[in-house]
């Protein structure tokens, strides 16, 4: 560059010019990210000064508006770049944004505080709470989340109770992050390299393949294996090697409990000591109870009650279906023992369909079930920037042919990636000041199979479930139609948010779905009958197992955050009594679930695990009216769009899926679906 040319603009700090104003992955440097998060900060700054220094009486319009969201463009660069750094920091990471994450985290919980303790600017908010007149349902409930969120971030403590909050805060939200950063590493540091290919005997061509792969990407002879799922599982499932199995459960089971730097045996006591203190700062007798003020459980007993309630259902079962598996079985056992069971009884196995199942038709078939659904559909757009070259980014359009939403879908493995599967948007849905409505840029971010020299990505059965689950997060913020960006999409609570998700999934067993796109990649035939009614009978095997260990997931969280005082247990021996009533299999006691549980460590389901179980039981009420009058039901499907997907967290969750269900959901619909009796009739309020 001479001497005349342009200076280089940071891209946050202008119009990305670019299709649908996607985010510019390509001139985006990572020395972009620091420059923007300070501006963002003194515009910030700048904005709250503006809006306490406004001689006007305070007013919905003047304080309330401009503290959710300005619309104007200059305001919102905070939101933009942290949009961006953090999904980054998730999907695409590497040590220097690492780095630079331990730098800024702190510096943007401190600003987070400055504006939730700013005593002039709560003054206003508090004003207009009480004196603001008429406001229409959302505007209401705009006003009274913001209320809500000063007072829950300790607007109303006194000038020692806000500084501790502060220090507890910080310390929370560096703690966070550095557990999120140690249980990466673990994961991506271990490697089973077998060079021997008798170690290989019972591993299907897929799986043999894919550690090839990676061999082959690591400069290795024979074959590698790693703990992200798409190679853990099926080794774990398949492979005759029991001593190897072993190997690989152990590395997976003691991620992070080892003595050395990514060790989370502390952090994770202390998160939960940092959580309690913060909920008792704030008038709480525990986080828990802090937590489900604001959900629909509303209370510590209504989760304990729904969990007991399901162990009483499906203890028994459990029971049943691991006697069925044999005796003295240990942990890296189950799934060598519990497939061998379902090919005998069912005759049905993960690889027999995954020539049925490969991405780019699961693909057309996941965006072929929203067509018939909703009558939306999708493009893929070239031209629009993507952050790697896995990531696919589609335009998707309503049923009138109007631009609806940017969708993005991330779909493998690799070293810079988080394990497992999420739904993230780098752009909420609003209704501007001009009147335009904005619409939303959602991604889905997995680690589904990856394609090997051999052949293409082929998933299996619960492969194709995670991407409809994801996908069904992504309908919610598609659909998005409200007026303020943060009630919009999955702004909702969280024991709702996992509803639209859950429901997805049900659609993986349905013939009519499965026939639209399961055919095999060699031959183009499609997945015979016989393999579909196979893939029906087989639904529910070991599914009562399957529901006490998620039972057992939210009976572990809920012991850490109903802790009333200094949480000083150790974390290994506390867990296993923590979860006991919904374990059926052996325990070991050198293993621990915790310190890699970044849902409840650093996922923001802290005290709320057990969300997925709730919404569980409206997903299957929900699906019960589409089993009635069609799974295609497009009247159904619009009424399902309109009273719930697009309507965000306008209103309580249980008044819009009662304007959907016409009632309150029960759990007799899951108990008919996982084949459970019960003399129980359940309702969940």
């Amino acid at each position: 560059m001479n001497e005349h040319s342009e200076k280089r603009i940071n891209p946050f700090f202008e119009s990305y010019n670019t299709p649908h104003d996607t985010v510019p992955f390509d001139r985006i440097r990572l020395e972009d990210f620091e420059e923007a998060f300070m501006e963002g900060i003194r515009r910030d700054n700048e904005q709250i000064e503006k809006t306490i220094n406004n001689p006007a009486k305070p007013t919905f319009n003047n304080t309330i508006i401009n503290i959710d969201d300005d619309t104007e463009g200059y305001y919102d660069l905070l939101d933009r770049v942290s949009t961006v750094f953090f999904n980054l920091l998730s999907a695409e990471t590497n040590d220097e944004m690492d780095a630079l994450a331990q730098k800024m985290q702190p510096i943007l919980t401190q600003h987070a505080n400055d504006v939730r303790l700013n005593e002039k600017l709560f003054e206003r908010v508090k004003y207009v709470h009480r004196y603001h007149g008429l406001l229409s349902k959302e505007e209401k409930r705009l006003l009274d989340n913001c209320y809500d969120g000063f007072v829950r971030s300790g607007a109303l403590l006194d000038k020692e109770g806000k500084e501790r909050l502060r220090q507890l805060t910080e310390e929370a939200s560096m703690l966070s992050l550095q557990f999120s950063q140690n249980l990466l590493k673990e994961n991506k540091a271990y490697t089973l390299h077998i060079t021997d290919e008798a170690d290989l005997d019972g591993l299907p061509d897929t799986a043999r393949e894919a550690a090839a792969a990676e061999a082959k990407a690591q400069g290795k002879e024979g074959w590698v294996f790693t703990l992200d799922f798409p190679s853990y599982s099926p080794f774990m499932t398949y492979s005759t090697r029991r001593e190897l199995r072993r190997q690989m459960y152990m590395a997976k089971n003691t991620e992070c409990i080892h003595d050395n730097d990514c060790n989370n045996l502390e952090i994770c006591k202390r998160l939960i000591n940092l959580r309690r203190e913060i909920a008792q700062l704030l008038g709480f007798k525990t986080y828990a109870d802090y937590v489900l003020k604001n959900r629909m459980a509303g209370n510590v007993r209504s989760v304990y009650k729904l969990l007991n309630n399901l162990i009483d259902a499906y203890k028994p079962t459990a029971q049943k279906e691991m006697k069925q598996l044999g005796s003295r079985l240990e942990p890296w056992d189950i799934s060598y023992y519990s497939h061998k069971l379902k090919l005998r009884k069912y005759n049905i196995d993960a690889e027999m369909l995954r020539p049925y199942f490969q991405l780019e038709k699961v693909i057309d078939g996941v965006f072929g079930l929203a067509n018939r659904l909703y009558g939306i559909t999708f493009k893929e757009n070239k031209d629009i920037p993507v952050y790697h070259p896995d990531v696919k980014a589609y335009e998707v359009f309503d049923k009138d042919g109007s631009f609806l939403a940017m969708f993005y879908a991330d779909f493998h493995p690799r070293k810079g990636k988080q394990g497992g599967a999420w739904m993230t948007q780098y752009q909420g849905q609003y209704i501007d000041k001009k009147g335009e409505n904005v619409r939303p840029h959602v991604s889905v971010v997995m680690n589904l199979t990856k394609p090997t020299p051999e052949k293409p990505a082929l998933l299996t059965l619960g492969e194709v479930e995670t991407f409809l689950h994801e996908f069904g997060h992504s309908l919610h913020g598609m659909f998005a139609n409200t007026r303020f960006e943060s009630l919009s999409g999955t702004n909702v609570w969280w024991d709702f948010v996992e509803l639209p998700s859950q429901f997805m999934e049900n659609y993986a067993v349905e013939k009519q779905f499965l026939s639209t796109f399961a055919f095999h990649y060699q031959t183009g035939e499609p997945l015979p009958d016989e393999l579909i009614r196979r893939i029906v009978r087989s639904r529910n095997f070991m599914a009562a197992t399957a529901c006490l260990r998620q039972v057992s997931f939210g009976l572990l969280d809920m012991a850490y955050y109903t802790q009333k005082t200094e949480f000083t247990d150790d974390i290994i021996a506390f867990e296993k009594e923590a979860w006991r009533k919904a374990i059926i299999g052996k325990q070991l006691p050198d293993t621990c679930m915790t310190v890699q549980f970044s849902h409840i460590m650093a996922g923001g389901y802290a005290a709320g695990y057990y969300s997925y179980k709730w919404a569980e039981v409206l997903d299957a009420d929900a699906f019960s009216v589409f089993k009635r009058r069609g799974i295609f039901d497009q009247a159904t499907a619009q009424s399902f769009r309109d009273n719930v997907l697009s309507k965000g967290g306008t209103e309580n969750p249980m008044v819009l899926y009662k304007r959907f269900r016409g009632c309150e959901p029960t759990i007799d619909a899951l108990l008919r679906r996982n084949g459970i009796k019960t003399k129980n009739k359940l309702v969940v309020k």
